[in-house]
Parts: structure tokens; sequence; C-alpha cells
């Protein structure tokens, strides 16, 4: 089985920031912002070895596109596959109330 390096885009890292900002800022919960970008970054993980492991995005931005999304709680994780470099890169984070 081949593994992927998983790559964050900047505008990903900054998401992961402002994730973490806004809950532990606007609720004044840092533990639960913690626990809420650990949870997230332990799903980006499992793209190493399952790169094609969620669908293809078929709605909204980055729709129709060769676009993964992957939903954790209520963030979906916008990726996608380059095969050449055996790499999956994430390219933004976003908050969403509900899945497609």
């Amino acid at each position: 089985m081949d593994k992927y390096d998983v790559k964050l885009m900047d505008r990903a890292l900054r998401d992961l920031d402002d994730i973490y900002a806004y809950i532990a800022g606007t609720f004044l919960e840092p533990d639960i912002a913690l626990k809420m970008v650990g949870a997230i970054e332990k799903e980006i993980c499992s793209f190493d070895h399952m790169p094609y492991c969620c669908p293809e995005r078929k709605h909204g931005m980055y729709a129709g596109r060769g676009y993964r999304q992957l939903f954790v709680k209520k963030y979906t994780v916008i990726c996608r596959v380059d095969e050449e470099k055996k790499q999956v890169i994430i390219v933004t984070i976003r908050y969403s109330s509900s899945a497609f």
C-alpha cells in the first residue's frame, strides 16, 4: 500500500487557527477548541494511507473539479489528491452547518 504525504496549504493552517480562536475566544472553551482541532487533525492524518476515503465534492465551491470532502463534526475538509507526487493536499477547512 502506498503512503501519501499530507500537506496543509497555508489557508488550511489558518482555518485550523481560526477554528481554535473562535471556539476558545467566543465560548471561552480552550479545552473544547483544542479537542476539536485535534479531531480534525486526526482525520486529516488518515489520508496518508487512504487518500480516496472520502467522496468527491458535488456541491458548492470546488464541486466537479476532482476535489474531495471529509466531514468532521460540523466542519468540511476540502482536499485533492496529487497522484504524481503521492500527496493529499488539504486546501481549506470550513464550518458547515449540514453535510451534503
